[in-house]
């Protein structure tokens, strides 16, 4: 199991980047676009109710899983550039649905 709060400072710094690079309005909707590939992801292999332990685990193997995702229906010019962003952001986003969740 990944240490929960490495990873969840990882998931917010990968956030705030996001954040930041969204601010390009050329670049913004493909993110988003991403972004949603990402999450709907998490949806189908974490589901609706879990714990943060069971997304930390699910996050140790998404490097292969997230870049597979975004390559299939949302790749555009570059994305490989910003997925570690994209998906980190995913999982900050996602966790505040973790039945144990507090910020």
């Amino acid at each position: 199991m990944v240490a929960l709060d490495t990873v969840r400072q990882e998931w917010e710094e990968a956030n705030r980047r996001f954040d930041e690079a969204a601010r390009d309005d050329a670049l913004k909707p493909r993110l988003l676009a991403q972004l949603e590939v990402v999450l709907d992801e998490l949806r189908k292999r974490v589901g609706q109710s879990f714990t943060l332990d069971d997304l930390a685990d699910a996050y140790a193997a998404a490097d292969r899983w997230a870049a597979e995702a975004v390559e299939e229906r949302a790749a555009t010019p570059g994305w490989p550039r910003h997925l570690a962003d994209v998906q980190g952001a995913a999982f900050h986003q996602y966790q505040r649905g973790a039945v144990d969740y507090t910020p």
